[in-house]
């Protein structure tokens, strides 16, 4: 959420760097937010006027009081002030209410430093790293690579539907391994704890994070039994960034214990709204997938630096899986909701000739910090909201992909990186079934 006081104090210019984002329609009702403005100063200075007129009121009370005199007419009109003074608040909260409804669906300013575009052609490429390999037979897809491994496209869509998958065999355990070894990646050489988090969440973490309001039809919910109580509904999780992330909420962190590294294995789920004839072949774009996610929770001071590092530790795992890839600075029209500035990583899929988003990380800055009241004691004493940053430490699924066709051999085996043959047994190479 935006800090109102940034709007109140220079509106246009707020206007103006949303402008930048990709939207053909604005995300803030200016009009209805400046005459809500307008109202809230009238009811301010009345409420000051009002104030100022019951204090004066009051001394006279006093001093006809101690005269002996007869102090009802006065003391009518300070019942007055004081209906109207209540009616007043009363209406403030209601301004105040619908203006926190408004920023809701207002995302996050772009940092100075994103490039201005529309969509993703306006992207920026940072670095490459990786030869793309050349290859003495004709490239499958990680469909018909991994069929022979376990990759079951068929049982998925028997059990539950278009966009699952079922993995049995070999394939069940590369993406087992990915997913262990990504996590001591993070945790033993970049200093993350672990954890385990809950895969259904209420709807106030979802909003903590930005997912809601602006979001719920990309989300799957449950009830329980009973529907209708009003905490019997759940969402699951689209990815664990909304649980580690609001592991802060309504919290004051000491600022010793700055910055908060988290991680986590776990399914995330979503419902590809929008996404209809996209990368319906394969596991690109699945409505169940795993991923390790990275989170930091920083200062102010801290977060742009804790940017970079987490781009780093990204790249490190993609490194270590041998994996040609390349970074983006997404530009003001490609990033999500609540990233102030957001680099993607793509790797190489040699099957489509193209480079893939395998992991997003994003700096929010205060964004999610407002939403959850989320915030720090300075060294001065003073309680300041932090900033948030997350990431995939990677999309375990979009690897798995990635493995099946650049590693593919002329026979039908895999390559195993060396990095990851520990978690594999040993095993050089991926055989069939």
């Amino acid at each position: 959420m935006l800090d109102i006081a940034l709007l109140r104090k220079d509106l246009d210019s707020v206007l103006a760097r949303l402008a930048k984002r990709k939207n053909p329609q604005p995300f803030l009702d200016e009009a209805a937010f400046r005459a809500l403005e307008a109202e809230r100063k009238t009811i301010q200075t009345r409420t000051e006027e009002l104030q100022s007129q019951r204090n004066s009121l009051s001394k006279q009370i006093g001093m006809l009081k101690g005269k002996g005199e007869d102090a009802s007419a006065v003391m009518a009109q300070v019942g007055g002030i004081g209906d109207e003074l209540k009616a007043s608040a009363e209406r403030l909260e209601v301004i105040q209410s619908e203006m926190a409804a408004m920023l809701l669906a207002v995302p996050n300013l772009p940092h100075d430093s994103v490039p201005v575009g529309s969509d993703e052609s306006g992207n920026v490429e940072v670095r490459r790293w990786g030869t793309p390999g050349t290859y003495g037979f004709d490239v499958k897809d990680h469909v018909d690579v991994g069929a022979p491994l376990g990759l079951d496209f068929e049982t998925g869509a028997k059990l539950s539907g278009s966009r699952f998958t079922f993995l049995k065999g070999p394939a069940a355990r590369l993406h087992r391994a990915l997913a262990q070894f990504m996590l001591d990646v993070q945790t033993q050489e970049h200093g993350y704890t672990e954890c385990y988090t809950p895969y259904l969440v209420q709807a106030k973490a979802l909003q903590g994070t930005g997912q809601l309001p602006k979001f719920e039809q990309d989300l799957f919910h449950v009830t329980s039994g009973d529907g209708e109580a009003s905490d019997s509904k759940w969402y699951l999780i689209p990815t664990s960034e909304v649980t580690l992330t609001n592991t802060v909420a309504d919290t004051i962190v000491p600022l010793e214990q700055l910055p908060i590294k988290l991680t986590g294995h776990t399914p995330c789920f979503r419902s590809e709204a929008g996404s209809a004839g996209r990368d319906t072949r394969g596991m690109i774009r699945q409505h169940q997938f795993d991923k390790v996610e990275m989170v930091q929770i920083t200062t102010p001071e801290q977060s742009y630096e804790a940017l970079e590092q987490m781009v780093g530790h990204a790249e490190a795992v993609l490194q270590k899986l041998e994996l040609p890839y390349r970074v983006m600075s997404l530009c003001t029209g490609d990033m999500g909701f609540g990233a102030t500035k957001t680099y993607d990583l793509e790797v190489w899929l040699p099957a489509q000739n193209a480079y893939r988003e395998i992991s997003s990380v994003s700096n929010c800055e205060a964004f999610q910090a407002r939403r959850m009241q989320a915030r720090f004691k300075t060294a001065q004493g003073k309680n300041e909201l932090v900033h948030t940053l997350n990431g995939s430490g990677l999309a375990v699924g979009r690897a798995m992909v990635a493995i099946l066709e650049n590693h593919q051999q002329a026979d039908g085996s895999v390559y195993v990186p060396v990095a990851l043959r520990p978690y594999l047994g040993g095993a050089e190479f991926i055989c069939m079934t």
